[in-house]
């Protein structure tokens, strides 16, 4: 079997592979690579030697057996059989759902995962979008400080499991995106100083060493993630990926990473005749992104709109701290905004950032299906200080408008796991670093964060203890029982709309009409012949929707169509969908 690694700053590059050392031999047509071959099966254990030093892991390593810290194993992909002949499934019309694999089941495995996928069937979602994957050191974490980035975490199940999850999620009709993290490396079993310039001290980013992508050396670092991506999906049959925080990519290069990466993924999807999507999470507000490469865009597919998400909340809950501000001062104006250009900051002054924000996108050449539209997600629950979700504090009646504004939005919508009933679990931040000194790090800096907020330390839960992630995993056994179950029903009845009413998924943000007011807390859009209404005030509210005859599609409570005058009567923390044609 080959063997090749880069290791440019090396002068001897030893393999180590089931106890036998080969010598490697530099690579006469790729500078800085080295290469040897060794018997080895699937399964055979190695490493690399630089110099004199320990024997590390590979940094292509596809298995880690004992975490990060161990020796690689030999993956041979094609002894496995696929059941599945699965066509793809591409994001227009999609609804999506957030799950962390480690906390959607009590096991925390990608195979008891697969075993509960049969609900994500019943309630109509189309694409799992599964949170990191890569080993990390310990069993439980949410992933985002993973290294091996091609590699599957061990105590999930592995590479074998990863394969068994998406080919049951694929017979099942469901398409499967995996979260990956460019943008950094946990520091934490992250051996790739040792081989390369993977990093650069020019940036720097909230998580640690910025990855270099336009030093001396990026060739060979942006070949690395491309290659990763591209295996997730070959390898895996995977159908995208998320890309994690992209406004930490710092590339000054005339081609920017992401179109580099945009145009191998789109490449690959034609190869392999199925789509491929790239999602990408950035807080820049930059249509630039997900402009196409021909426009002079960067190519990505979809990304998350967060501005959505902060004007919901902001009308649900009131609350306004933080990122809050801005979208609190008048959140059904914001929320209307965003129904209808999708960003809010487009330009406009942000009073979080202390500078003007954004800039427009243009309805005519971006469709709404782009923006990824939600009410939680794993950071926006995860990192409060408690990890309390919406149904802490919101009625059924609240939880059931957010779901239909999420879901009859002009974006293409992503749930968080358990929100389609209303879970009463938290989802709160957990680790299980191994590095004593790192972990104590981490529960300081957690409690000194929210400390700042008014926190007493106390209250905020230790990431350490095992209990922290417990609490956190879904209980399956309030799906059957009040009022979680009205919770689910109303979901499955808005995502069956979607795929009813043509109107539901027409990504032009310029035919999404808006009207609300801003006091008596009630806010109406119409998405052709579709009418959708909600009031999160507790008063009953009189709604104009004209003189046209309509049909109720969906209501939470019982009610009755507009009258002559064309009046909707809203019940107060309620809402309904129409048909006005």
């Amino acid at each position: 079997m080959q063997f090749e690694v880069w290791a440019p700053q090396a002068d001897r590059v030893t393999l180590q592979c089931e106890g036998v050392a080969h010598p490697l031999g530099r690579d006469p047509e790729r500078a800085g690579w080295w290469r040897g071959e060794a018997e080895a099966g699937d399964g055979a254990r190695y490493g690399f030697a630089l110099d004199d030093g320990p024997v590390l892991p590979d940094p292509r390593s596809r298995r880690q057996p004992d975490g990060p810290d161990g020796l690689s194993a030999v993956v041979e992909h094609e002894r496995y059989t696929w059941r599945a002949d699965w066509p793809g499934r591409a994001l227009p019309g999609a609804v999506l759902y957030e799950l962390h694999v480690g906390t959607y089941t009590p096991e925390g495995t990608l195979d008891a995962a697969a075993a509960r996928l049969g609900h994500l069937v019943e309630l109509g979602v189309t694409h799992v979008e599964l949170m990191p994957l890569c080993p990390f050191p310990g069993r439980h974490g949410w992933g985002y400080e993973g290294v091996s980035p091609w590699a599957v975490h061990e105590p999930y199940g592995g590479p074998e499991a990863l394969k068994r999850f998406v080919d049951r999620a694929h017979e099942l009709g469901l398409a499967v995106i995996l979260d990956v993290v460019h943008n950094h490396l946990g520091p934490s079993g992250n051996y790739l100083p040792r081989f390369g310039p993977y990093f650069t001290d020019a940036y720097t980013t909230p998580w640690g060493a910025a990855v270099n992508l336009d030093a001396p050396g990026s060739d060979e670092v942006r070949a690395f993630l491309i290659g990763s991506a591209l295996a997730w999906l070959r390898d895996y049959r995977l159908d995208g990926l998320r890309l994690d925080a992209v406004h930490a990519l710092y590339d000054t290069r005339a081609r920017h990473f992401l179109e580099e990466l945009s145009a191998a993924v789109d490449d690959l999807a034609a190869e392999l005749g199925r789509p491929l999507s790239l999602i990408a999470e950035s807080d820049l507000n930059n249509p630039r992104f997900i402009t196409s490469r021909a426009e002079h865009g960067l190519g990505l597919h979809a990304q998350w709109n967060d501005d959505f998400h902060h004007a919901l909340h902001t009308a649900l809950t009131g609350e306004s701290q933080g990122y809050y501000a801005d979208f609190a001062r008048a959140p059904f104006a914001a929320l209307a905004k965003t129904l209808t250009g999708g960003y809010f900051h487009d330009g406009t002054y942000s009073s979080f950032r202390g500078r003007h924000h954004g800039r427009p996108l243009d309805r005519a050449r971006v469709g709404g299906h782009r923006l990824l539209g939600y009410s939680q997600t794993h950071d926006q629950v995860g990192n409060r200080a408690q990890g309390d979700r919406l149904s802490a504090h919101l009625s059924p009646g609240l939880l059931a408008c957010a779901a239909t504004l999420v879901l009859t939005a002009p974006f293409t919508p992503m749930l968080f796991m358990g929100e389609e009933w209303a879970a009463g679990t938290p989802w709160q931040f957990f680790t299980d670093h191994t590095d004593p000194e790192l972990a104590e790090a981490v529960r300081r800096g957690r409690r000194r964060e929210f400390a700042a907020h008014g926190w007493a330390e106390e209250d905020v839960p230790d990431p350490q203890d095992p209990a922290t992630r417990e609490r956190s995993c879904l209980d399956w056994s309030e799906p059957g029982r009040p009022p979680h179950a009205r919770v689910l029903n109303w979901y499955r009845r808005l995502i069956a709309l979607r795929r009813e009413q043509p109107d539901l998924t027409d990504p032009d943000l310029a035919d999404t009409k808006v009207a609300y007011d801003e006091e008596a807390r009630w806010l109406a859009f119409r998405r052709g012949d579709v009418r959708v209404a909600v009031n999160l005030g507790k008063d009953p509210a009189a709604i104009p929707l004209g003189t046209r005859p309509a049909v109720v599609l969906a209501a939470w409570e019982p009610m009755a169509a507009p009258g002559p005058d064309g009046l909707l009567q809203l019940p107060g923390e309620s809402c309904v969908v129409l048909a006005q044609p």
